[in-house]
């Protein structure tokens, strides 16, 4: 299975004929993507199942239809099993951006939540999971796929937002916290916290 948001809305690929969110399921050979992608975009449809008979390719076929943007991410635990959220876009977020020259994806992870942060000592524990997700880039509809990485500090400065990145704070947050900032955050976020509810 392959989910790709669209305003926080999912295209889930999948291989089972089974409908666990009560969304339309259609066949993707039977549709046009973009038609699809705009109808979840506008709100028509909720989310939707696209079924295929081999994902593997259907899927590989559609992301290379976007010139997909590789990026990396990081969930961030302290000594104090409190977690690392940024805030922008009036919305909680996790630090995340995109690969510069010939970084490998996880050096990229670690540079982007130091920079966006202002913190250092950052190391990673484990991959997480990947997540897609659309959005406008010159007026271009744009397919990012983010590496996300369970990582940990033992940093205890200052936080310092990236302000020309428009993040207005950066803030541990314990359980209670992170739970209130999952009312206010995207879809991508809250399935990297579910995986690492998980482990």
């Amino acid at each position: 299975m392959y989910k790709v948001f669209v305003n926080d809305r999912p295209i889930i690929f999948t291989s089972s004929l089974k409908n666990e969110e009560n969304f339309s399921l259609l066949n993707v050979k039977d549709i046009v993507i973009r038609s699809v992608i705009k109808q979840v975009k506008t709100g028509k449809l909720k989310g939707v199942y696209l079924y295929s008979e081999d994902i593997e390719n259907d899927w590989k076929q559609f992301c290379n239809q976007y010139n997909m943007i590789k990026a990396g991410g990081g969930l961030v635990c302290n000594a104090k099993e409190e977690l690392l959220f940024i805030f922008r876009a009036r919305k909680w977020d996790l630090p995340k951006g995109r690969i510069h020259g010939n970084e490998d994806i996880e050096e990229t992870a670690v540079r982007e939540v130091e920079e966006e942060c202002g913190i250092n000592n950052v190391i990673i524990k484990k991959f997480l999971l990947n997540t897609y997700h659309f959005y406008y880039h010159e007026k271009k509809l744009r397919l990012k796929k983010i590496y996300w990485y369970l990582m940990y500090t033992d940093y205890s400065g200052k936080l310092t937002p990236l302000l020309e990145e428009g993040i207005k704070r950066v803030k541990f947050k314990n359980p209670s916290q992170v739970k209130a900032a999952l009312q206010n955050t995207y879809a991508n976020v809250r399935s990297v916290l579910e995986e690492y509810y998980k482990l």
